[in-house]
């Protein structure tokens, strides 16, 4: 086996894999577990690929994806953020994780050093290094919402670059408007590039998100059809790139992908006019949220910082255990309720921490409470 394989699990695909096989024997599972929406892809994605699959032949694409796409999510960017971003610089890509892989290798030689905001996804690390380079993991601290920072970033050393999230996963904090152009000021003032995270974008409670676009044309957005469109098997996402990236990024989308599966394509330009639906959806995981944050505390279970986006919540679960990965094992054992345990998130503090995803019917919410209830 190489050095390069030699990565840790995503713990949270671990905790599912469980649930799942307890759930296929019959046990009835509470799944607090995985940040995928229940709704599953909406009805103007489904029938276009219906009439695609129906009438077309469904070949391959460009590398850099179908253009009547990167039109599509252009005119997203116009009216959602009022941004005026040229088809040419959107690269279609095969789900976000297939964004960031091609984002790191166009921008970075082996070797290099990428700080990140602890807590945080597990597979920035885990492609980071599977990619042969570092992560520079900094402690956030919840006064800043657990959130990259110019303060972290000085304590980060030599960095040859930044990754942000905003909404976050595992906390679901954003960056205030002001927050993220002083991030990207940072970045723009030390001359190195900065990559956005921006897949929970549409999925906020307090406030639309801020697009890091907004104030520099050379930072590099990931963005996906996963979440907020609850497209997450159809595996579509997209780089925002420089202009001076994105030949880079198509010769490496060439030989690693081809280009991204042509149905999921069709289906994410017809996601994009589904926006009733999608506003629908994200109304319910308010109320799921709404539910959380009242009920929680009293459980001891406070969150750590307040989610205003994505469907997330970071609890401190230091009331009960310091081993949040044993608290998972027993409460899936115990209850049926399957959480994620903050190790996966976070080294340091993640043993007093536990993320419980909110993107479920609210009968399973409440029923999940019942039974943290009664057994805590």
């Amino acid at each position: 086996m190489s050095q390069r394989a030699d990565i840790e699990p995503f713990l949270a695909m671990e905790v599912a894999r469980e649930a799942n096989a307890r759930a296929a024997a019959g046990e009835r599972i509470v799944r607090f577990d995985v940040g995928q929406p229940w709704f599953g892809a909406p009805a103007a994605a489904l029938a276009a690929a219906e009439r695609a699959m129906r009438s077309e032949a469904l070949g391959y694409t460009e590398g850099l994806g179908a253009m009547a796409l990167r039109k599509g999510i252009s005119s997203w960017y116009a009216s959602e953020h009022g941004l005026d971003i040229d088809p040419a610089r959107i690269v279609v890509t095969t789900g976000a994780s297939g964004a960031f892989t091609l984002a790191f290798l166009a921008l970075f030689d082996d070797g290099a050093r990428v700080a990140i905001a602890s807590p945080g996804y597990p597979p920035y690390r885990h492609i980071l290094k599977a990619l042969g380079y570092e992560a520079v993991v900094v402690d956030a601290d919840v006064v800043d919402h657990l959130q990259l920072t110019p303060a972290l970033l000085e304590q980060a050393g030599a960095f040859d670059g930044a990754l942000v999230a905003s909404p976050a996963n595992p906390t679901g904090a954003m960056l205030s408007r002001d927050a993220l152009q002083a991030l990207c000021a940072a970045m723009r003032a030390a001359g190195k590039p900065l990559i956005s995270d921006e897949i929970y974008h549409g999925l906020t409670y307090d406030g639309p998100a801020t697009s890091a676009l907004a104030f520099d044309d050379d930072v590099i957005v990931v963005n996906s059809f996963s979440k907020y469109w609850a497209m997450t098997g159809w595996r579509v996402g997209w780089i925002v790139a420089p202009p001076r990236l994105v030949k880079s990024i198509e010769k490496l989308a060439q030989n690693l992908t081809v280009a991204p599966p042509t149905v999921s394509q069709v289906a994410a330009l017809g996601a994009l006019t589904a926006k009733q639906e999608c506003e629908e959806r994200r109304a319910l995981y308010a109320a799921n949220r709404t539910l959380l944050l009242r009920e929680l505390p009293a459980l001891k279970l406070p969150p750590v910082v307040s989610p205003d986006g994505a469907f997330y919540v970071l609890v401190d679960v230091s009331a009960h255990t310091d081993d949040s990965m044993a608290l998972s094992h027993r409460l899936l054992g115990e209850t049926g309720v399957a959480i994620t345990p903050g190790i996966d998130f976070c080294a340091a503090r993640g043993r007093h921490w536990a993320r419980l995803a909110f993107c479920r019917p609210q009968g399973e919410i409440e029923d999940g409470l019942a039974r943290l209830r009664r057994h805590l």
